[in-house]
């Protein structure tokens, strides 16, 4: 088995280590095309070559991973199912998969192409934030399985077994319905917390040192690329806004009990909150 990985950043990357590692692949074709994280690539073991062009790493490859942001995804897709041979598999890592699939929906090989999102990552970014073990114990989501063919979803299940994910089934639009809760908000109240304290408190060294493990735990995703989360919030705008709707509703319920003293309206707010802990610590 070869594997060519599109993108050798955080995700493509972290995938790339584990299925070497791990005796999936026996040769990890890299394509990239910043030349820095390319030689990064090769340095830190990532991928054992570098592919010069496209139809040269999807010629090479028994699988093709697509790990680039998502609307690099959609413009690339069409390209490497037309350029994959008869026996090769496509897949790709995109946080959002709506958009995705319909890109594909009327392409002649689109059997094909298993549509995937691993559930992991970190808030850091590039070739140096690839880590071995990303993916242990995380969710795995196909979806549209029945658009796949079984060999094809057969090498994307196996690769994702390789990498210890257990693995969830949905159609793509509930995928991005449900990752918009999950995470996308996650990442919106991150960034926004980051703006607001950057905005009211002008001290860089206050912020530095009275920071606990809350405010600092709160804002780590307020690292993560740019790049990466505009293109997710772009392709699943409805459902974000949605999701936006209700936070800002339950923000405004929260302002209104704290201006009018409600304390204990707060408690109970609060207490209704902590059963979130009986789904995560299942």
């Amino acid at each position: 088995m070869v594997v060519s990985v599109v993108g050798l950043g955080l995700i493509g990357g972290s995938v790339a280590l584990d299925l070497k590692a791990r005796g999936f692949t026996r040769k990890i074709i890299g394509m990239e095309l910043n030349p820095q994280h390319a030689g990064l690539a090769l340095k830190r073991g990532i991928a054992d070559e570098i592919a010069p062009t496209l139809p040269d790493a999807v010629a090479a490859a028994n699988l093709v991973i697509l790990a680039v942001p998502v609307n690099q995804i959609i413009a690339l897709l069409p390209q490497v199912l037309k350029l994959a041979g008869k026996n090769t598999v496509v897949t790709d890592m995109g946080s959002t998969k709506l958009g995705i699939v319909q890109s594909v929906a009327d392409h002649p090989n689109r059997q094909a192409y298993v549509a995937a999102h691993p559930m992991a990552g970190t808030e850091f970014s590039g070739p140096t934030a690839a880590l071995y073990n990303l993916f242990d114990r995380k969710v795995a989501i196909i979806c549209n399985k029945e658009s796949s063919h079984s060999d094809a979803l057969t090498i994307v299940e196996s690769m994702f077994r390789t990498l210890n994910m257990p693995l969830l089934y949905m159609d793509a639009a509930e995928h991005d319905m449900h990752t918009a809760y999950v995470s996308h908000i996650s990442h919106i109240t991150s960034f926004v917390l980051a703006n607001t304290v950057l905005q009211k408190e002008k001290s860089v060294s206050t912020i530095f040192n009275l920071a606990s493990g809350g405010f600092a735990s709160t804002v780590r995703l307020a690292k993560s690329s740019p790049a990466t989360w505009s293109q997710i919030f772009e392709q699943n705008t409805n459902n974000v806004l949605e999701v936006l709707d209700t936070y800002i509703e339950n923000l405004t319920q929260w302002r209104n009990h704290l201006k009018s003293g409600n304390y204990n309206q707060l408690a109970l707010l609060m207490k209704e909150a902590n059963a979130i802990n009986k789904i995560l610590d299942k």
